[in-house]
């Protein structure tokens, strides 16, 4: 299958700490990802705690099974947890060689083994693979450039590859940030690839980070199943899933203003 050919410029990963929390950066300010030095393995930042909304969409006996998949790395929160603390297959897909060196160097991502692979690669090539059909069941999309305006995959055709990269029964999260991103066009091409019905969304974060979930071939689960998955979510892992829970809401309609992502630093 061709790929389309995309012209990037790639900033160095640099690095700064504040108040014993270790930011990674592409040579602007922005924050592309975050560690609190002395809990490396916890979730920091409020929208990556959320991006993991996947684990209320799987069966409790089986949430930890299968292959997750990051496309982009930030400091490799997402990454060290679907490692360490859940245990799972994970690949990663980082296109910018200096973000997979400083998250080695600075944010605690170990070497490649048996369960982790960390792929310096573009997300759209790896998505597009034929090779890859219905490999991952967990995708998580977080893509941005330096300047964190949009994200830098963002069409109905990557959206589509991503559909097929699912098993039945996957499920993809997806950050829709940016000072020049549209909440509601980005969310309507994700509905297009994926139909509206297996489409929900978080409010945003104070900081305008979206997030975007996404079933593959099975419906939404209940509110009941959801609460009795979330309490279990909370005392195995310790994110706050009960918060994401009154969080969830079905897209809004295109007579509908959404709720747009606030022009701010992460």
């Amino acid at each position: 299958m061709a790929t389309r050919k995309r012209k990037i410029e790639l900033a160095p990963a640099t690095m700064s700490e504040a108040d014993g929390v270790r930011y990674l950066h592409l040579g602007t300010p922005w924050v592309q990802g975050a560690m609190r030095v002395r809990k490396p393995h916890a979730l920091e930042l409020e929208y990556i705690q959320r991006m993991m909304v996947w684990l209320l969409l799987r069966d409790p006996d089986h949430v930890t099974d299968g292959h997750a998949v990051q496309l982009g790395l930030g400091a490799g929160a997402i990454t060290r947890f679907c490692h360490r603390n859940l245990r799972m297959r994970t690949t990663a897909v980082e296109l910018n060689p200096t973000v997979i060196t400083a998250c080695r160097m600075w944010f605690h991502l170990p070497e490649d083994d048996a369960r982790l692979t960390v792929l310096n690669e573009d997300a759209a090539a790896f998505a597009a693979d034929p090779d890859r059909i219905g490999t991952v069941d967990v995708l998580n999309v977080d893509l941005y450039d330096h300047d964190a305006a949009s994200p830098v995959l963002d069409d109905e055709v990557f959206y589509r590859h991503c559909h097929a990269l699912l098993g039945e029964g996957g499920v993809m999260t997806v950050n829709l940030f940016g000072r020049d991103a549209s909440f509601e066009r980005s969310a309507a091409r994700i509905a297009k690839a994926f139909g509206p019905e297996a489409v929900r969304c978080l409010r945003p974060t104070k900081e305008g980070n979206s997030i975007v979930v996404v079933l593959k071939g099975i419906a939404f689960p209940d509110r009941e199943t959801l609460a009795a998955r979330a309490e279990n979510i909370e005392t195995r892992f310790d994110l706050p899933a009960r918060k994401w829970l009154r969080m969830i809401r079905t897209l809004p309609s295109p007579a509908t203003p959404a709720v747009a992502p606030a022009s701010a630093s992460r």
